[in-house]
């Protein structure tokens, strides 16, 4: 019997977080990020604004749904290592562009790059009044600001379009 109330216990509780995942969006705001402007072709998604071509999910995480796995938490020079071929870190202008002001937990197109972590993603720009610091956006509220390098941020990689 016990074990059954656990059960019913962790379902209602999966039940309750996943709700919470879930982009808190008001319609009232202009979309910065509609569907349209993406374009997707497996794990990789184009964005027509800028041409500039992302990783549909964030580092760590994979699946049709990017829900596989867990999100790679990474200091600064970490997260610069991280890139591999043409897949880099972005830069503070590049990863802004993907806030979707309208949306936040997370402040991201959720249709477009599901699974994305309301969590803070560190940006390849240097925090030029301290070199201990660089430029993050913070998906959870659409938010940027700098923060100290040797902290653990969130990931998400691009590259040039074609």
């Amino acid at each position: 019997m016990k074990s059954r109330k656990c059960q019913l216990l962790v379902a209602i509780s999966a039940l309750l977080l996943s709700s919470l995942a879930q982009a808190a969006c008001n319609g009232a705001i202009a979309a910065d990020a509609p569907d349209a402007r993406f374009s997707t072709s497996g794990d990789a998604v184009t964005d027509g604004a800028t041409g500039l071509v992302w990783k549909r999910c964030s580092e760590g995480l994979s699946g049709t749904a990017c829900h596989v796995g867990a999100a790679t938490q990474a200091t600064w020079q970490e997260a610069l290592a991280l890139g591999s071929g043409d897949w880099r870190l972005p830069n503070r202008n590049e990863l802004a562009s993907l806030l979707e002001r309208q949306c936040s937990n997370p402040a991201i197109n959720a249709a477009v790059f599901s699974g994305t972590p309301a969590s803070s993603f560190w940006s390849s720009s240097p925090f030029g009044l301290d070199p201990a610091f660089a430029w993050l956006i913070d998906f959870n509220a659409g938010d940027v600001g700098p923060a100290p390098k040797s902290g653990k941020r969130s990931v998400r990689l691009v590259r040039a379009g074609n």
